[in-house]
């Protein structure tokens, strides 16, 4: 078995004594003080997360935007410098070779774009974009080379405003630029996040990361600010009803069937964009549905969804016991006649059927 990687704070969070865990290769921090402190702290206050373990691309030249309009299901040329877009990889087959984030910057005279994608599918995801690259498009997968930090909370930017002449605190969603952070360096900051509670992340070098941490965690003390790891950042999301790649969608799911019909555009050709067209037009059997469990329990990736007579009808492809609602949740794929909200389904928790109810996402109502 190849060496796990590290990411450059490995260190520190040994030193904060995290609880360190190989994942998609790398080891990384599951958590600090523990899931549901971490998950409240971010929602309440500012947490900050080490996700070094990110891939990231740049994409340059001619041809730039005309390969990431062939490969990716948004529509790029939509964006203008400084705004990000989420946006998927389809596959030949009707699936999903990543979900990514599409970034279009410059800096100075180098205009480009930064592909940002999971860390469990780098190899994969440069292999497929190299692979269509039949256009003018230089690239360079500068991973290796990154780290990034995200500073998530309602008290996010109370921590971050001082080191940065430019008022970050007026950046709309799902915008970046790059800035120099003070007694850090030149980073690429984005109001980006995988928690639904606001916030910022920001890209820089390798070197710049140990310093950058420090910085921040010492600006968001009096914030009550605090390192959490991958296990709140799980549970962040699911409240939001955010994808995992690897469990809610992957190389067999549509994005049409999983709820991404909204980033998938029909006003240019993509790869598998025909079929996905005609997924989109005439409805699919199943669809991704997020529900509530009505009776105690808690639903875990991969038990059975059921019906009333006790027939498989899907699976659960992400479930945990909600921090901020106190209640048990999941989503997973059912049959379209059971897809509507309210609808009950029953989810096999270790032989026992437990009645669910389908709900609307995401699960946490946010103003943002």
């Amino acid at each position: 078995m190849s060496e796990m990687k590290k990411t450059a704070l490995c260190h520190v969070h040994e030193t904060l004594g995290a609880k360190m865990v190989p994942f998609a290769g790398y080891l990384m921090p599951v958590q600090y003080s523990g899931v549901n402190d971490e998950h409240l702290t971010v929602r309440g206050a500012v947490g900050i997360f080490d996700v070094s373990h990110m891939g990231e691309f740049i994409v340059r030249g001619p041809g730039a935007l005309d390969l990431i309009q062939k490969v990716t299901s948004n529509d790029a040329s939509k964006l203008t410098v400084g705004k990000v877009q989420y946006s998927c990889l389809p596959n030949a087959q009707g699936g999903i070779v990543d979900d990514l984030l599409v970034y279009r910057m410059e800096h100075g005279d180098d205009h480009h774009y930064v592909l940002v994608v999971n860390a469990s599918n780098i190899e994969k995801d440069w292999d497929w974009i190299k692979a269509n690259n039949t256009f003018d498009a230089q690239l360079e997968n500068i991973s290796d080379r990154m780290s990034l930090l995200a500073v998530q909370g309602p008290m996010a930017t109370a921590t971050l405003k001082g080191f940065f002449r430019e008022d970050i605190g007026a950046m709309p969603y799902y915008t970046a630029m790059y800035a120099e952070m003070e007694g850090v360096g030149l980073v690429l900051i984005s109001t980006t996040g995988y928690t639904g509670a606001g916030g910022y992340e920001i890209y820089m070098p390798n070197p710049l990361a140990e310093r950058a941490w420090n910085a921040i965690m010492a600006a968001g003390a009096v914030h009550g600010i605090k390192p959490c790891g991958l296990a709140a950042r799980d549970t962040l999301r699911l409240e939001m009803g955010f994808c995992l790649y690897g469990n809610d969608i992957d190389d067999s799911t549509s994005p049409i069937e999983a709820g991404l019909g909204w980033i998938t555009k029909f006003t240019k050709d993509f790869v598998n964009s025909p079929a996905l067209k005609a997924q989109k037009e005439k409805g699919t059997d199943r669809k991704l549905v997020g529900f509530e469990l009505l009776d105690r329990g808690i639903p875990r990736h991969g038990y059975p969804i059921v019906d009333a007579k006790g027939d498989p009808i899907g699976v659960v492809t992400s479930g945990t016991m909600s921090p901020s609602l106190q209640k048990a949740i999941g989503m997973g794929y059912v049959p379209t006649a059971f897809a509507s909200p309210d609808n009950e389904i029953f989810v096999d928790v270790r032989g026992k059927a437990l009645r669910a109810r389908v709900v609307a996402l995401p699960f946490l109502k946010t103003k943002a």
